[in-house]
C-alpha cells in the first residue's frame, strides 16, 4: 500500500484590511495647492479695496477653470502614488452618484440635505485624498442634476471636499471604534455642517449689498469690522438652516452609521484596493520528469529517431 504524497508547504493567507487609502507625496501636494487656492478665492473679497471687482461672479469661472484640472490631478498623483486603482475610482463613482441623488431629497427644506452624512462617512473609510475628491465630485454631479449650476458651484465643491476630507483626518478606527466612533462622527458632522454653510455663506455674502450697516460687506473696511458684520449676518439668516442640516446629519449617522460604515469597510476590504500582488509557485514538480526541453516519447518513437 502507497504512502500518500505529503501536501505541499503553503504559507497561511491573511485576508487583506479594511484602511483607508493613503495619502502619497504627489497628492498631499495636490491638495495643498488646491486648498490655498481655494481659501484665497473665499477670502480675498475681504482684503481687497473699494475700487477693486469684489464680486464672486467675475472671479468663479476663473475658480472653476482652475479647480478642474487640480482635481484631475488630486486623482492622477493618488494614482501614481499607488493609493488608487481602478476599482477605487469606480467605487468613487458609485458614491459620487449616491451622493448626488441623495441631495435633492431635502434641497428647499429647511436645509434638510442627507448628503452630509454620507460624505462623512465615506471620508471616515476611503481616507482623506480620497474625501476631498469624492465631496467635490458629488457636488458637481449634484449640480448638473438639480440645475443649480452658478458662480456658487466651484465653491460649493471646495467647501464639500474640505468637509469630507475632514472626516478621513479624525483619529483612526484602530483607535476609537463602536459607539464611540459613531458619536465622534455625528459630532464631527454637526460642527461641520455649520462650517459648510459659514464659508458658503462668506461666498455670497460679499456681493449682496444693502442689507443694512450692520450686516453688510464694506469694501475696503478693516478686516475685524467686516467679521464682525459677516458674524452678524450669519445669526441673522442662516442659523436655522444650517441647524436643520447638522440635525438630519447627526440623526442619520447615529441611526444609519453603523450599518453603513460596516458595508463600506466590508467592500473596501473585498476590493483590496492595496492589497500587495503575489504569485503562488505551487508545488514542485516531481522528480521524475525530464528536464525541460526534453522530448519525451514512446519506445519505438525513440528507436526511430535514431535510425
Amino acid at each position: 500500500m502507497s504512502t500518500p504524497a505529503p501536501a505541499p508547504n503553503r504559507a497561511p493567507v491573511s485576508l487583506p484590511r479594511s484602511r483607508p487609502l493613503r495619502i502619497g507625496p504627489r497628492a498631499a501636494a495636490a491638495l495643498v495647492l488646491v486648498s490655498l487656492i481655494g481659501l484665497a478665492a473665499f477670502g480675498w473679497p475681504l482684503l481687497a479695496d473699494r475700487q477693486s471687482g469684489f464680486a464672486h461672479s467675475h472671479d468663479a469661472p476663473w475658480l472653476f477653470a482652475a479647480l478642474l484640472p487640480l482635481l484631475v490631478g488630486v486623482v492622477v498623483a493618488t494614482i501614481a502614488d499607488d493609493g488608487m486603482d481602478a476599482k477605487a475610482v469606480a467605487m468613487l463613482g458609485v458614491l459620487a452618484a449616491v451622493g448626488a441623488a441623495l441631495r435633492p431629497l431635502g434641497a428647499g427644506t429647511g436645509g434638510l440635505e442627507p448628503m452630509f452624512f454620507l460624505m462623512v462617512l465615506s471620508g471616515r473609510v476611503l481616507g482623506p485624498g480620497f474625501g476631498f475628491v469624492l465631496g467635490a465630485v458629488t457636488m458637481f454631479a449634484s449640480a448638473l442634476l438639480t440645475g443649480g449650476v452658478g458662480p456658487w458651484m466651484p465653491f460649493q465643491m471646495l467647501a464639500m471636499g474640505w468637509f469630507s476630507l475632514g472626516a478621513g483626518l479624525l483619529p483612526g478606527p484602530d483607535r476609537i471604534r463602536g459607539r464611540a466612533e459613531l458619536a465622534m462622527l455625528a459630532l464631527y458632522g454637526f460642527l461641520g455642517s455649520f462650517a459648510y454653510g459659514t464659508i458658503m455663506n462668506l461666498q455670497g455674502w460679499v456681493i449682496l449689498q444693502g442689507m443694512g450697516q450692520g450686516i453688510s460687506f464694506h469694501p475696503g473696511d478693516p478686516v475685524p469690522a467686516n467679521l464682525a458684520r459677516f458674524l452678524s449676518y450669519c445669526l441673522a439668516t442662516s442659523v436655522g438652516w444650517d441647524l436643520g442640516r447638522a440635525a438630519l446629519t447627526v440623526v442619520l449617522t447615529l441611526t444609519l452609521g453603523a450599518t453603513l460604515l460596516k458595508a463600506l469597510r466590508r467592500a473596501t476590504r473585498k476590493a483590496a484596493f492595496d492589497a500587495p500582488v503575489a504569485f503562488d509557485p505551487g508545488p514542485d514538480p516531481p522528480a521524475s520528469l525530464p528536464p525541460k526541453g526534453v522530448r519525451v516519447g514512446t519506445e519505438g518513437e525513440i528507436r526511430a529517431s535514431w535510425r
